[in-house]
């Protein structure tokens, strides 16, 4: 039985982008690196998830930044509202 090969992540990166060139074909790079095309198709999909999970890292952070940036603000006021109370 043959042996799987494993290929780098800049392997696969570059062959993506090998493939994304305008009027190239996934078969045609394919037989260039010596890999069935339909790798190429799943190391393009990868990406694609990895960048995805990124970016929805990113917009959760954004949205976790701004409610702490709320929470801050209704303690402030909260604490203001106390202090007013005491006060009165």
């Amino acid at each position: 039985m043959p042996k799987r090969r494993n290929y780098s992540a800049e392997f696969k990166r570059e062959a993506v982008a090998l493939a994304n060139q305008p009027g190239v074909t996934k078969a045609q790079i394919g037989r260039e690196l010596d890999i069935n095309p339909n790798m190429i198709t799943r190391w393009q999909r990868e990406l694609a998830d990895a960048h995805n999970g990124l970016a929805t890292v990113d917009i959760e952070q954004g949205e976790l930044n701004d409610a702490e940036s709320h929470l801050e603000q209704a303690v402030e006021i909260a604490l203001q509202l106390d202090d007013a109370r005491l006060l009165a």
